[in-house]
């Protein structure tokens, strides 16, 4: 074989590896820049879900009606469940109250005017200065969605191949694998754990919050109450509907038990002056009993979400009858007289436990 014989046999094989590789993740998608559907890319990985969901806003058609923004928490709502819209879940892991307004601004901007609604699934940790006082935006994945060839230089990625890879296994065998996987429809699905390791999680997830969120490092922000009528005030034509997440009823404790109840109380009153009332699911109940809702008491799996986008959209047939309620500002002390209530008979079974065990 000749040098030049060599040379052309040579590129030709980089470039079919190229060519295939290329092929591949563009047919699995794994950055949603492409937004075709098929079964070997239903199930995918959270690589950047900012980056991914930007993505989705960016190179696929963006008429919604209404917008759902929250954390993670809000993230395991399925956006087809509600009753009456045309949702768009835009909830991101570790968001915060300061990214609403940006997040919000990009979608309207895409959409090309006001929503008729925003949902907002609000936590009440998010409330400390620490989770609340930095100013974020989504300028740098904007900015990325924006840049020249993007989506196509995505081809060329090693690591995307990887990521492709695993997508396409995972729907090969139909199988979540992971805390959070999505499918097409930007549908979150969570792999479901043994009750034995859903108390481990759930009892780590306390610890953490007891040394990071509740405990002495948390202080109130006083600008919450002003960065939700901020909101308000950029989307005077959109109707909002606010919902606390539903965290587990140990982790609830653990709240109580920090003292944090006085600032859980003036969080519920900030949001029902701003707002008017508030869905509020954040207290013991049913569906917070059952700390087997939740894979670490702090994520609930899906079918919570469910039960929740129906009692937002007037679709509670199947929702447990204690599990969400309508508060308006007048019937809020009336409702925070019944969680005082609650949290100290809380307290009288943990006295009764310790008791027990001695």
């Amino acid at each position: 074989m000749s040098h030049k014989s060599f040379v052309i046999t040579v590129l030709s094989i980089v470039l079919a590896c190229v060519l295939s590789s290329a092929s591949f993740i563009y047919f699995i998608d794994p950055m949603w820049t492409f937004g075709h559907a098929n079964s070997y890319n239903n199930v995918q990985t959270v690589i950047d879900e900012r980056q991914q969901k930007t993505n989705t806003i960016h190179f696929q058609p963006f008429n919604y009606d209404t917008l759902l923004i929250g954390s993670s928490r809000s993230t395991y709502i399925n956006q087809h469940d509600f009753s009456g819209m045309d949702v768009y879940n835009f909830s991101a892991s570790n968001l915060s109250v300061r990214e609403y307004n940006p997040f919000i601004e990009y979608a309207k901007k895409r959409r090309g005017k006001e929503f008729d609604r925003v949902i907002l699934g609000i936590d009440f940790f998010k409330t400390s200065r620490d989770q609340s006082s930095t100013m974020l935006s989504l300028d740098r994945y904007i900015a990325k969605s924006n840049e020249r060839f993007y989506r196509y230089k995505n081809l060329l990625s090693w690591d995307l191949l990887e990521y492709s890879y695993q997508n396409y296994k995972m729907s090969r065998d139909n199988t979540v694998l992971e805390e959070r996987n999505y499918n097409r429809e930007n549908v979150a699905s969570a792999r479901k754990i043994s009750p034995d390791k859903v108390k481990q999680q759930t009892e780590g997830k306390i610890e953490k919050f007891r040394q990071m969120f509740y405990g002495k490092t948390y202080a109130y922000n006083p600008q919450y109450k002003n960065i939700l009528m901020q909101l308000k005030k950029n989307n005077p034509n959109t109707e909002f509907i606010i919902f606390t997440t539903p965290i587990s009823t140990p982790l609830f404790k653990e709240l109580v038990a920090q003292n944090r109840l006085p600032a859980y109380e003036r969080w519920l009153t900030d949001v029902t002056d701003v707002f008017g009332g508030v869905h509020n699911f954040m207290y013991p109940n049913t569906v917070t009993n059952e700390i087997n809702n939740y894979f670490d008491g702090h994520h609930f799996y899906p079918q919570v979400g469910t039960l929740i986008a129906h009692r937002l959209s007037g679709e509670s047939k199947d929702v447990p009858e204690d599990f969400g309620v309508y508060i308006t500002k007048e019937e809020l002390p009336e409702h925070l007289q019944k969680v005082r209530k609650q949290a100290a008979e809380l307290g009288k079974e943990d006295n009764a436990n310790q008791q027990g065990s001695k």
